[in-house]
């Protein structure tokens, strides 16, 4: 009853004219940063942050956390239109979401994406609201070893799943993991594979990487070898989701749901680990035709689990902010530092010493979900209209966003030349079947999943069965082979039983 007081007096608080006006703003202006390759809302909120000083705390605070979830939506735009997420989250929606655009069924897509991210988002705020201290006790005890091996099972999962081969999804991982060592060394401070080039001692950002792989490639892809065969134009169904299209989507919303809110909570990783693992469950369970679709046609599945997962884990993210001030992702890094700008330290007194802050934001949750659902779905239709501009402008247009994205980062030449080598790769990689989304998250959890494993073998003073120890690990560690094994062995075995079959019939 009392959190049930507190979040009405939240609400009370975050429904003001003011507050109303700057969540709407916030919803809208983190859709457009989402839908631009390039910029994500980490970006938007440090460069808001200056602006911001003078406004009231909880009304800033609700403004960035609408940036925050606004743009994880805005993503999924240009992801299905486009083939070109405009933040790393998205890379799985682009996959199925693009070829059903192609498909003409740009508008089924994109309403999947919307109210999926509608239901993910406000059943994780429901969570956040009932569980935030709960949650956060269970996740603080989780060490190295358990997000080591968390991270281990995300590169199994990517590289088993997404490519033609797990060969080939293997050595694409494995680029990306080559990528991520370049920088400082995280916990020795030495440089790493930089070729005393002093621009690379910060790494190779992940924004300039995915937009490079995806939104520059398309391009060049496009130029290089789609010029020379018939083009089509894209034919378009009806907008809104048919019966089935809502009959599939409903169950891979609650796991996408369900995937997604525990990452949230823990303390590590990020969207990519949640919307992998959603997309490789949503093609494990397909059966029959709709299995056919994901690859092909598209399948309404592989977007709408994903995003719900995508919007689960954004959300719930805010547990492990407000009650323990650890961030999990670049952004709710950025929003710790703007509650650092006012003085206010997040963590478990922070329910105590900021109840209205923390209440309000909590209920502008609420709200900002369903103005993201009012904003998104009438526009569907115009977000659609998007596959009538010619191919050629189309084009130009994306290596225009792409570039001024990339050098606004920095204002470096050496990103420019980084982008375009980086998008020469991601031609090689279509032209050969290599699947692109491995080398991002090896990027992104590689470092992070180095430093945990040092952290882990330093616990148990350099002996490796630290992993084997620990029943959290050991379980991960169980699955992870799993992942390997057990497809292979049913495939081993139902060959086996069409062979016998085919002997019995001769």
């Amino acid at each position: 009853m009392e959190i049930f007081d507190a979040l009405m007096a939240g609400f009370v608080t975050a429904a003001t004219p003011a507050n109303l006006l700057w969540a709407l703003f916030g919803c809208a202006l983190g859709t457009a940063v989402g839908v631009l390759p390039g910029i994500g809302p980490a970006v938007a909120v440090a460069m808001l942050l200056p602006i911001t000083a003078k406004v009231e705390v909880t009304a800033s605070m609700i403004f960035f956390a609408g940036i925050y979830y606004g743009a994880m939506y805005g993503g999924s735009t240009t992801s299905i239109l486009l083939n070109t997420p405009g933040e790393t989250a998205s890379m799985v929606t682009a996959m199925e979401g693009n070829k059903m655009a192609k498909s003409g069924r740009a508008g089924a897509a994109l309403a999947t994406s919307a109210i999926g991210s509608f239901v993910a988002g406000t059943i994780a705020t429901v969570v956040v609201t009932l569980f935030a201290p709960y949650v956060a006790d269970f996740a603080v005890k989780l060490g190295p070893p358990e997000y080591f091996m968390l991270m281990v099972l995300a590169f199994t999962t990517v590289s088993a799943v997404l490519g033609k081969s797990t060969v080939r999804g293997m050595t694409a991982l494995f680029v990306g993991l080559a990528a991520g060592c370049i920088g400082m060394d995280q916990i020795s401070g030495a440089a790493r594979y930089t070729g005393g080039k002093p621009e690379l001692l910060d790494g190779i950002d992940i924004v300039l990487v995915a937009v490079g792989l995806f939104a520059v490639a398309e391009v060049l892809y496009a130029a290089m070898y789609e010029g020379r065969v018939q083009e089509t134009r894209n034919t378009m169904s009806r907008v809104h989701m048919t019966g089935r299209d809502w009959k599939r989507s409903v169950p891979a919303w609650l796991r996408g749901t369900l995937i997604g809110t525990p990452f949230g909570c823990i303390p590590a990783g990020g969207t990519e680990i949640p919307t992998f693992l959603s997309y490789a469950t949503e093609k494990k369970l397909a059966k029959g035709s709709d299995q056919a679709e994901f690859g092909t046609v598209g399948a309404i599945e592989g977007v709408a689990g994903p995003e719900a997962a995508n919007n689960a884990t954004v959300t719930a993210a805010m547990i492990p902010l407000l009650t323990l001030g650890i961030p999990t992702s670049n952004t709710t890094a950025v929003l710790l530092g703007a509650f650092q700008n006012y003085g206010i330290n997040p963590g478990p007194q922070l329910f105590t010493t900021s109840a209205t802050l923390v209440w309000a934001l909590i209920a502008s949750l609420y709200i900002g979900n369903v103005m993201l659902l009012v904003l998104n779905l009438p526009l569907v239709g115009l977000w659609v209209k998007l596959l009538k501009i010619p191919k050629p402008q189309l084009y130009a247009g994306i290596l225009i966003f792409a570039t001024v994205g990339a050098y606004g980062m920095r204002q470096s030449t050496f990103d420019l030349f980084l982008l375009y080598g980086i998008g020469m790769l991601g031609v090689l990689m279509r032209r050969f079947d290599f699947p692109t989304a491995p080398v991002v998250v090896g990027m992104i959890l590689g470092p992070l999943a180095e430093a945990q494993m040092r952290n882990a073998v330093s616990i148990g003073e350099g002996s490796w069965l630290i992993f084997l120890q620990r029943p959290m690990s050991l379980t991960l560690i169980i699955i992870v082979l799993a992942v390997l094994v057990l497809p292979r062995l049913f495939k081993h075995m139902a060959q086996r039983k069409l062979a016998r079959l085919q002997q019995l019939d001769a």
